[in-house]
């Protein structure tokens, strides 16, 4: 590799608002970052995904077509 024309590799802590927090290797700048979310509290993988229809395109598609 060419010497001086790559970004700084350095880990980084990753910290979750559940309070998971793992290390990670990243070109941004600082030490720490802050997520809303991570695996252990998104719901596709937790398996706490809620399917919710609320009168939205599905409900609207059945009762223009009369399924």
């Amino acid at each position: 590799m060419k010497k001086d024309i790559h970004p700084d590799y350095h880990e980084v802590t990753i910290e979750c608002a559940c309070g998971a927090s793992f290390v990670s290797g990243t070109t941004k700048k600082g030490d720490a970052y802050k997520i809303d979310v991570c695996n252990k509290c998104h719901p596709f993988y937790t398996g706490k995904q809620k399917h919710v229809d609320a009168g939205g395109r599905i409900d609207k598609f059945n009762r223009r077509y009369g399924k």
